[in-house]
């Protein structure tokens, strides 16, 4: 859940870098914000996890942006919602399994009840249905969504009198926001020799702040938890 205001990272940077809207004025500022959200989403795709109601189109291939425009990739398929399937849950199976096993896969008859689907990487935004989906056909994803930016005017801006709006991620990654912002701020300045070694600072500091929660993460997993003896 976010709390944190976009005037909050505002005032924050500003404090390291001793400015107040001179040199880093603070329109440029909300765009490497913007730009954060992104950088932070490539490293952690579940920063900015969905789960919604996915429509399938007829057939095996499967595009998530059809029904989740702002969708960057796929997550998981966790089960069948469609009125008049069964309702049972979708599990992932290597595709190279499927090809073997049933090489007209593809062909098979169409049906609301879906029971496995398959994923490459390469194509981080489509996925396979077997066996193959009857239109209409409906599941549940989880995906990664772009976090969208922020417009706000110069005066929303203003950490002291300025917008209520929050962060488009969650609160935890407030500081790794901050260390980007101050990443892209002094390489304005990196002719300097200070400025780009405090660049170069804070970009290390970002990927070791984003490396150290996927470290906790993993280690307070439930899954990795529940199969400690």
């Amino acid at each position: 859940m976010a709390t944190v205001r976009v005037t909050d990272i505002i005032r924050r940077v500003e404090d390291v870098l001793q400015d107040t809207n001179v040199r880093w004025p603070r329109l440029e500022l909300q765009n490497w914000i913007n730009e954060a959200y992104l950088a932070v989403v490539l490293l952690r795709p579940d920063a900015n996890s969905k789960a919604g109601a996915f429509s399938c189109a007829a057939g095996t291939r499967q595009n998530v942006t059809t029904t989740f425009p702002t969708a960057l990739r796929l997550l998981d398929v966790t089960r069948n919602l469609s009125t008049g399937s069964a309702k049972k849950v979708i599990r992932f199976v290597a595709r190279p399994v499927l090809d073997d096993q049933l090489p007209a896969w593809h062909a098979e008859t169409e049906t609301l009840n879906i029971q496995y689907y398959t994923f490459d990487a390469r194509q981080p935004k489509e996925f396979f249905v077997y066996p193959p989906a009857q239109a209409g056909a409906e599941v549940e994803v989880v995906y990664t969504a772009a976090p969208g930016a922020h417009a706000l005017s110069e005066a929303d801006l203003d950490p002291d009198t300025g917008s209520a709006e929050t962060i488009k991620l969650d609160d935890t990654y407030m500081t790794p926001i901050i260390d980007w912002v101050l990443y892209r701020a002094y390489s304005k300045d990196a002719e300097y020799g200070a400025n780009e070694a405090r660049a170069a600072a804070s970009y290390q500091t970002f990927n070791a702040a984003i490396g150290g929660k996927t470290q906790s993460d993993s280690a307070a997993n439930p899954k990795a938890l529940s199969e400690v003896t």
